[in-house]
């Protein structure tokens, strides 16, 4: 609800924050209206009219009174964002060097930015009919009906819920209510519990986790829970929650994908009777503001999301999760780059609540934090039925001739699967037909006109795709060099890999499961329903299906095209490959089968590939902390690195040099910062992407505080220096890539 103008309160000076890419705040007069840090008001901004959030009021002016515009209207009559919410974005916004306008509405729901009431979001929740329930267990309902139907069964089901279990469930829901099958209904007013269900037994190593975390005290404790995949970290999770619940908290749960929001959310329904606020980047936005301000006023016990589900209100927190904490997503890469996980820890902290970590294989940040004793480590080592890690067995690709990148052993092992009517992944992790299109005639290769790099093409659709910027462009039928009739497609991707298998077993399914064929809403889940039934199928996919998802029948796994992240130049490559083979590989044999995986490489006496193989995950990491200890590489360093791009290169070059000017002044001016290392400006690894000249500077520190330091200073002269229309910039904190 808007606040009222009040004639007896007196005018102040609010501080406004506004979605613009600019470092400052807005003075404004209050005007009569009481205002508080943390609403929303309504004012003017040059020609036009903003929504922005309040952040502090003062009875002193930065300017002139008569020069100071007023507030036009208050938008919520009580914050919106609550005290520690509001304290951790703007601390947020000053640790990754965002624009505190930008950070505090890119924190709230769209809806909530346009200046939207809460009051417009009621909850929407349906339950089937008396006559629902009976067509139900009749199965008089086909489709889209009887899958709504099912999902409802006897409870009622909130619409954010739907739009996760059941994507584009809004068709049906209009049959079945025009026949009386299904009704709204209102929410429960009951207080969340545990439902009447068999819950499974802990092993020893499970029960000595939960044990550990429970026994800990109240307060913030960050805890990283290794466990091998299949070793039940997931239940570890719902007996913590359980306790949260039991007393009364929230409970906050991050994933790193959406595509794992409907196992989780399934799991949680299945466990707990209580309202859960679901919130990802695929729901409509009138069902993300319902569940964030859900969130906000305690009716949702437990919160569920992606990356962005960080910035949830938890005015009665009691835990954080955050499920494959290594995983890369949780690195926000445009904008405010703030990492998800980072954020979290620092929330728990102000919460005073624990925070666990999952992972198989946990980042090196987290590692060393473990090491320094700053994270609490807790194994899992075995998996819940007892059953040993699949084998794996390594083969060595030189000399031998392949069909579409696979080896005769590999082949053999992927017809012994089927044979025994099981499933089989076939992992690699590039899209589309082939890397590169290639004239056999004349030496031509089909080449992005924006970025000059490769284009991929996509057989299927006959075009050629930028994976770098999204051009595309009609696959020609000849050479438009030479035109002879000569174009090759070289290397594989898995639309190629599909083509082949196809070709090999015609009488199996093969699922194609990447980016391009799960564009739709329910692509995803659909094509992991066909495997449900546990029929002989091949899945080729990319690191989609690297993350969490159980298939009981998958028994073969096969690893193609490692090779490539062996000699990155990107100094995370190796933590990474090494995270996506165990990653992997760990879908094989989860259930009662056992499972087998299978390595192609050209380089099978690589160190870190002999490690891994040897040693496991902790080996293979170990060598690598080893290697940044050694070369002053996060996370023994720390980094903050400027990108900029600009249409013309001169335009770029002078921004840069402008930025290396102001760098060295600040320096000069502070000599205690002499040991922050500089390096640059230099052109980008991808100098052009998207027609548009890229270069970047970066800074590395062996101790944060002195980086800070530099941040400090260097970021209001970045604002203050020209920007010739076209030029774009970020600093990046702790960036996860150098690209």
């Amino acid at each position: 609800m808007a606040a009222a103008r009040q004639s007896d309160h007196p005018d102040l000076i609010a501080r406004v924050a506004l979605p613009v890419p600019l470092p400052q705040t807005f003075d404004y007069l209050s005007a009569g209206f009481p205002v508080y840090p943390g609403c929303r008001v309504r004012v003017p901004f040059g020609r036009t009219r903003r929504t922005g959030v309040v952040i502090d009021t003062s009875a002193e002016p930065d300017l002139v009174v008569e020069r100071i515009k007023p507030i036009e209207a208050v938008l919520d009559a009580e914050p919106l964002f609550d005290n520690e919410l509001f304290a951790n974005l703007r601390r947020g916004a000053e640790y990754w060097c965002g624009a505190l306008g930008e950070v505090l509405f890119g924190a709230l729901p769209s809806a909530l930015r346009e200046g939207r009431a809460p009051a417009e979001f009621a909850e929407e929740i349906w339950r089937a009919t008396a006559a629902g329930a009976s067509a139900r267990d009749a199965r008089t309902r086909r489709g889209g009906s009887a899958a709504l139907l099912e999902t409802l069964g006897d409870e009622a089901v909130s619409a954010s819920e739907l739009d996760t279990l059941l994507p584009g469930w809004r068709a049906a829901a209009r049959r079945l209510a025009t026949a009386g099958l299904i009704e709204r209904a209102q929410s429960a007013a009951h207080p969340p519990r545990a439902r009447d269900a068999a819950v499974p037994l802990l092993n020893d190593e499970q029960a000595d986790a939960l044990a550990a975390i429970l026994c800990a005290g109240g307060g913030f404790r960050p805890f990283l829970l290794q466990g091998i995949t299949g070793s039940g970290k997931t239940e570890i999770y719902l007996r913590l929650t359980e306790q949260a619940l039991r007393a009364g908290k929230q409970a906050l749960w991050l994933v790193p994908e959406i595509g794992l929001v409907p196992q989780a959310l399934r799991r949680l329904r299945a466990r707990f009777d209580a309202r859960i606020a679901v919130l990802h980047s695929n729901l409509a936005e009138g069902e993300r503001a319902r569940a964030w301000l859900d969130a906000r006023s305690s009716a949702a016990a437990i919160v569920l999301g992606t990356r962005s589900a960080v910035f949830a209100p938890l005015p009665h927190a009691g835990l954080i999760v955050v499920d494959e904490e290594h995983d890369a997503s949780y690195k926000q890469q445009e904008g405010f780059r703030y990492h998800a996980r980072d954020f979290a820890l620092m929330r728990a902290q102000a919460l005073g609540v624990a925070i666990v970590l999952g992972s198989a294989t946990p980042s090196l940040e987290t590692l060393a934090n473990v090491e320094a004793g700053r994270y609490t480590r807790l194994r899992l080592r075995h998996r819940v039925r007892a059953r040993p890690p699949s084998p794996v067995h390594v083969l060595d690709l030189r000399g031998l001739t392949l069909a579409h990148g696979l080896s005769p052993a590999l082949l053999d092992a992927l017809d012994a699967c089927i044979a025994r009517g099981e499933q089989a992944l076939v992992f690699k992790n590039r899209r589309g037909y082939a890397p590169v299109l290639l004239c056999h005639a004349c030496g031509w290769h089909a080449t992005c006109p924006h970025c000059n790099k490769p284009l991929t093409l996509y057989r299927g659709r006959r075009q050629l795709l930028c994976h770098h910027c999204g051009h595309t462009q009609r696959a020609p039928a000849a050479c438009p060099d030479c035109g002879a009739d000569a174009l090759i497609p070289q290397g594989q991707g898995t639309e190629r890999l599909e083509e082949a298998l196809i070709a090999r077993y015609p009488e199996v399914p093969v699922l194609r499961v990447d980016r391009d064929s799960t564009r739709r809403r329910n692509a995803f889940d659909k094509l992991l329903d066909r495997l449900a039934n546990g029929e002989p199928a091949i899945l080729v996919g990319t690191q989609m299906l690297a993350k969490g998802h159980d298939l009981p029948n998958l028994t073969t796994v096969a690893i193609v095209g490692v090779d490539e992240g062996l000699h990155s130049i990107d100094f995370h490559a190796g933590e990474r490959l090494a995270q996506l083979v165990v990653q992997v590989a760990g879908r094989a044999g989860r259930a009662e089968k056992p499972g087998a995986v299978w390595l192609q490489t050209h380089e099978p006496a690589h160190p870190l590939l002999e490690t891994l193989l040897k040693g496991g995950y902790d080996a293979a990491a170990a060598l690598e902390l080893g290697d940044r200890l050694a070369s002053g590489l996060p996370p023994f360093a720390h980094m903050a690195l400027l990108r900029a791009e600009a249409p013309r290169r001169e335009v770029l070059d002078g921004f840069m040099a402008a930025a290396r000017d102001a760098l060295a002044q600040i320096r000069r001016g502070q000599p205690a910062l002499a040991h922050v290392g500089i390096n640059g400006p230099t052109t980008a690894p991808m100098p052009l992407r998207g027609g548009r000249h890229r270069a970047q500077l970066l800074l590395e520190s062996a101790q944060r505080p002195p980086l800070r330091q530099v941040l400090a200073g260097w970021l209001p002269a970045l604002y203050a220096l020209p920007h010739p229309r076209g030029l774009r910039w970020s600093i990046d904190a702790d960036p996860v890539d150098l690209y």
